[in-house]
């Protein structure tokens, strides 16, 4: 068949082989496995990991997700059969990339400050509710020591005695202003 295998990277690889006439109803089958010595020199396709199917109107397919430095074998065959050595290449990919070894590490850096911030916003969360609640308890301390007296418009209002269980029900009269003051 006479496949050949181009454009290879840290983790991709470009496979071309020579259409054939026999596969025009069906497809090619783009069989590959890292470490050929682990095959045992076999060419059985349950030997093989990753396996991708490529329409019969094209005669070239970039295989993606390889990992660098690292030895496969790629097969090409018509309709999923049992390659021969002939529809097989030995090839080697390349060191890491440098693109996607900078796009690794952006992602990383981009992952650290998202925890981070997210980190912050839940101290800040914590910290807001803490002096809250410290601000409330000191009105409340303070609304007790002046005997549960607050002054509005000047008129004395003595909150212990209003909200008392003891207390009649609510009387508006009793928060009625005098005519012709407004709050």
């Amino acid at each position: 068949m006479g496949i050949t295998i181009q454009n290879i990277t840290g983790n991709t690889a470009m496979v071309i082989w020579p259409k054939m006439a026999s596969c025009v109803d069906s497809f090619y089958s783009i069989m590959y496995h890292p470490n050929w010595n682990s095959m045992l020199s076999s060419y059985s396709r349950k030997s093989f990991q990753r396996e991708e199917r490529v329409p019969t109107t094209r005669s070239s397919f970039v295989v993606e997700n390889l990992t660098p430095l690292t030895t496969y074998i790629m097969c090409v065959t018509c309709q999923s059969a049992n390659p021969s050595s002939d529809q097989c290449r030995v090839f080697n990919t390349l060191e890491r990339d440098p693109a996607s070894a900078s796009s690794t590490k952006k992602e990383l850096a981009l992952g650290i400050w998202l925890t981070s911030g997210v980190l912050l916003l839940i101290i800040a969360a914590v910290l807001l509710y803490g002096c809250l609640h410290l601000l409330c308890r000191r009105r409340h301390q303070r609304l007790r020591e002046r005997g549960g007296t607050i002054i509005l418009k000047n008129k004395k209002i003595n909150l212990i005695a209003l909200l008392s269980p003891t207390r009649a029900p609510f009387q508006p009269q009793h928060w009625a202003l005098p005519q012709g003051q407004s709050m």
